[in-house]
């Protein structure tokens, strides 16, 4: 789908506008048209400190986040590629621990576009081509990159030699371009694997983690398997990890939900695995209470949007768009409900699986209002609706936009104050937030 990127920057805006109007407008799987368009600005992923590279269906933005925040700790200047944005383009590109600014941005879009505007580059290869450039002329000790879709025909995936490669955890997602076999996905994942280059993974059942290991042996890639070769146990205070270097024990993540337990512990086996940026102890520890990454069960901070509801109300955020993180946000609530329901808000993309997203809420909500999600093609709020009555949500409506929503929700407020969660897609979520002031930074 487009991506329909904005910017208030008029200098960055001219340069979105070419891009919309030369590329694709699509996402087109390959890695010929962004060697190509590298070739041609000088080849800069050749240039790139050590990289940390992250594939996966789900988690891959919160390990980076956690790989971030330990290389930070130990003082070390990071730079990260991740996607989407939620509310700037700028939060795509962090160059030594900063957002890029628009002033290097916009320069930097229109050197790639004035180079390689021929090409026919989607928005995502120019996006990474201008990030590499970035990373290639600015000092760093380390570089934290993304997959943005699949792994082994992404755009980042002409990374050569990468320090460790990470896959965080599998599911179904993306079909028109993965399909939906598990095990088609997870060779696609695993295509990010290099020879000499350590691959962790979480721990995946047999089939799933055979498939992972003959891409590895076929490309000469040390496999470092959960469950095999490493392994680690959550507390709610502690998470304990144990792999070749021994067991450590860190304090339990700060971001929301036990699942973060298992993106934290890849994180750090990666960092453990491999040899080109020490990272101490400390920091490694430090990377649990550290990390941030927005509209991953975030709460929302109190705000124009927030505001509208009662004293004491709580509004949580989510971008989670399938079934695996359905199911891991819905764990995340109800540990948080402590009995009571949920109030939900959600908007999905057309190309969304919204049965699969749904069903793991069924049994927590008290209501849900469908909306739109602006800008993009999206599932008609009365389908969703729909679909959540007939799966055993009796309160559904719809409406224009999350404010009305919240509104509506609010006017129904008679005793308590509600718990919300809005979720269906990190394109709606960054309307969130940006509606709620809560710009990343």
């Amino acid at each position: 789908m487009p991506d329909h990127a904005v910017s208030a920057a008029p200098a960055v805006q001219r340069q979105l506008d070419r891009l919309s109007q030369l590329g694709p407008g699509a996402d087109i799987l390959g890695l010929d048209r962004i060697t190509r368009l590298l070739d041609r600005v000088g080849n800069p992923h050749r240039k790139l400190p050590p990289v940390f590279h992250v594939a996966g269906t789900n988690g891959k933005g919160s390990t980076c986040a956690f790989l971030r925040a330990a290389l930070e700790a130990d003082g070390k200047r990071v730079h990260v590629f991740t996607s989407p944005h939620l509310v700037r383009f700028n939060e795509r590109i962090r160059l030594a621990g900063r957002l890029i600014d628009d002033d290097a941005l916009a320069v930097l879009l229109e050197e790639v576009l004035d180079r390689g505007g021929d090409v026919g580059a989607s928005f995502f290869e120019v996006t990474t081509t201008a990030a590499f450039l970035a990373f290639a002329r600015t000092p760093a000790d380390a570089c934290v990159i993304e997959v943005g879709l699949g792994g082994r025909l992404d755009a980042t995936n002409v990374v050569d030699a990468p320090a460790a490669c990470g896959i965080a955890q599998l599911g179904i997602d993306h079909e028109a371009f993965l399909g939906n076999s598990l095990l088609g996905i997870a060779r696609e994942k695993a295509g990010i694997a290099k020879s000499g280059s350590p691959l962790v993974t979480l721990a995946y059942p047999e089939d799933i983690a055979a498939a992972v290991r003959e891409v590895a042996e076929a490309r000469g890639t040390p496999l470092i398997a959960g469950g095999k070769d490493w392994n680690f146990t959550r507390t709610p205070e502690h998470v304990t990890l144990s792999d070749r270097h021994g067991t450590l024990t860190v304090p339990a993540p700060q971001l929301v939900g036990g699942h973060q337990g298992a993106n934290l512990a890849l994180a750090l086996t990666m960092l453990r695995a491999q040899s080109r940026v020490r990272v101490s102890e400390a920091a490694l520890k430090a990377a649990a209470t550290d990390a941030r990454w927005p509209a991953r069960m975030q709460r929302l901070a109190p705000g124009p949007l927030t505001d509208r509801l009662p004293a004491g109300s709580s509004v949580w955020l989510d971008g989670g768009h399938n079934r695996a993180a359905a199911a891991a946000v819905s764990n995340a609530l109800a540990e948080r409900a402590g009995g009571a329901r949920v109030h939900l808000i959600l908007g999905m993309l057309s190309n969304k699986d919204a049965p699969g997203l749904l069903a793991p809420f069924v049994p927590l909500a008290e209501s849900l209002t469908a909306i739109p999600v602006p800008g993009h093609d999206h599932h008609a709020p009365n389908m969703l609706a729909t679909l959540a009555h007939d799966l055993g949500i009796a309160a559904t409506s719809t409406a224009p936009d999350v404010t009305a929503a919240i509104d509506g929700i609010a006017a129904a407020a008679h005793e308590s104050p509600p718990m919300v969660c809005i979720l269906g897609s990190l394109y709606l979520a960054g309307e969130v937030l940006r509606e709620n002031d809560e710009c990343p930074d």
